[in-house]
């Protein structure tokens, strides 16, 4: 019997006989249908087997943030080789005209020999004709350019510098016909009704597979006598970084790592003997002069962390099990394994006998009820835990131990100042990683990507 087509179906099978291999937007275009009906004409036909769709993934390089303004201004150390070409000038002044970009280009003038340091004063020693980098920034521009037509030995001195070079992949569908559909004759009859023709495939209403990632999480933490706690996603630094026993200078708290909301600063974060605690712990143990000004700095939160730090001093319990589980922001190039936001999970246990046998049994108890079963702990460093370990767990598919969650003992540096007598164990990290695994995905961007078809092809229960 021969098919009956909607017209939308037709105006698309005649488009394809005209001009075979045809993308979504070039098909709207010859068939003068919308986005919408252009995507249920090609289901349609895929159902039927009368359309193929094939799809590809295209990636061009163009300048990020900081590489456009080295566009404009120059590079860094550029900008500090002129401002010492007609004559030497002092630390303090170069450090007032260049602001924050005078390290690094200090850093690499000093690292290539082109200045001379004596006394408070810095000379130009020579000035190369050009940098490294130079010719990439001015051959890119303004454009988007593929990675192959750009010098990779010059490229890749700008990968290492944070947001000077950004990828953009784009993904490409290309719709074509299968032999059957090519010699379909489309009839303008529309009397005939295929009775064996199938039935519209209806997809009902679903949570996303992350949604159900983070519910799983949730609900295991809870069965295991765990209780959940919820924290703002801006924070103080205070609370973000200094309670935490991490210095001011400490590269985390840079722009290029963090988050600051511009002009905002905390008031009231905390109460003046946690605040004083707190500086001299950093002024004994650190050895520097303590800044509350920055403590007020406020920051998209880079961790749960600073949730459960903060209701361990407002409580002081002597007990407790405790868990944050919410978004989190770090300042990082996006890549296959890296977003700059996602989701993390952060647990607390206080007691007087809590030790790191106890820490490791609570993390085999969690992987095995969400179904990892192999999984080893190796020795490694988080700047706020001694003892620190580090969770590897086997990926079957890809044939190797991969990193998950970090964990340890929260230092004395941290409890001390804050009244926290009893031993604190800890761990986090994040959610996209296990759902990663139980989806058999190696991008942590196809979360985000709203692909429908995978959305509709995952399995409720992995």
């Amino acid at each position: 019997m021969s098919q009956v087509f909607h017209e939308i179906e037709k105006k698309i099978i005649s488009s394809l006989k005209n001009k075979p291999n045809q993308t979504s937007e070039s098909l709207e275009k010859s068939t003068k249908l919308s986005s919408d009906q252009i995507r249920r004409g090609i289901e349609w036909l895929k159902l039927k087997n009368l359309a193929i769709v094939k799809e590809s993934t295209t990636s061009v390089i163009c300048l990020g943030k900081n590489g456009l303004e080295s566009l404009e201004k120059e590079l860094p150390e550029r900008r500090l080789l002129n401002l010492l070409k007609n004559k030497p000038k002092k630390l303090s002044d170069l450090q007032k005209e260049l602001g924050f970009v005078f390290g690094p280009a200090m850093g690499l003038a000093r690292k290539n020999n082109w200045v001379e340091i004596s006394s408070d004063k810095i000379s130009l020693k020579n000035s190369p004709s050009s940098l490294p980098g130079e010719k990439t920034l001015k051959f890119i521009g303004n454009n988007k350019l593929s990675a192959d037509k750009i010098d990779q030995n010059d490229l890749s001195l700008l990968l290492k510098r944070p947001d000077f070079i950004t990828e953009e992949i784009t993904k490409i569908k290309e719709i074509s016909l299968t032999e059957s559909a090519k010699s379909t004759v489309l009839s303008d009859s529309s009397g005939a009704i295929d009775v064996e023709a199938k039935v519209p495939e209806i997809f009902v209403a679903r949570t996303h597979p992350l949604k159900d990632t983070l519910d799983e999480i949730r609900e295991i933490f809870v069965t295991l006598g765990f209780s959940e706690i919820i924290g703002n996603m801006t924070q103080s630094s205070f609370w973000n970084f200094d309670a935490l026993f991490t210095p001011q200078d400490h590269p985390a708290r840079e722009l290029q790592d963090t988050f600051y909301l511009d002009a905002i600063k905390s008031k009231k974060f905390a109460s003046s003997e946690q605040i004083r605690t707190v500086s001299e712990s950093h002024k004994k143990n650190w050895r520097y002069n303590w800044d509350i000004n920055e403590a007020k700095k406020t920051v998209l939160r880079t961790h749960t962390t600073c949730v459960t730090i903060k209701h361990l001093a407002e409580k002081k319990p002597d007990e407790a099990r405790i868990f944050s589980l919410g978004r989190v922001f770090r300042n990082e190039k996006v890549s296959y394994k890296h977003l700059v936001e996602f989701n993390q999970i952060e647990g607390i246990v206080v007691g007087k006998d809590a030790n790191l046998r106890n820490l490791m049994g609570i993390q085999r108890e969690f992987y095995k009820r969400i179904g990892i079963t192999k999984i080893k702990f190796w020795p490694t460093f988080f700047p706020y835990t001694e003892p620190s370990l580090q969770t590897m767990v086997y990926n079957e598919r890809l044939g190797k131990w991969i990193e998950l969650f970090g964990m340890g003992i929260f230092r004395p540096e941290v409890t001390k100042p804050l009244g926290i007598t009893k031993p604190v164990l800890a761990w986090g990290g994040g959610i996209e990683r296990i759902a990663m695994l139980k989806y058999g995905l190696d991008d942590v961007r196809e979360f985000y990507n709203n692909n429908l078809n995978w959305l509709r092809s995952v399995s409720k229960c992995q």
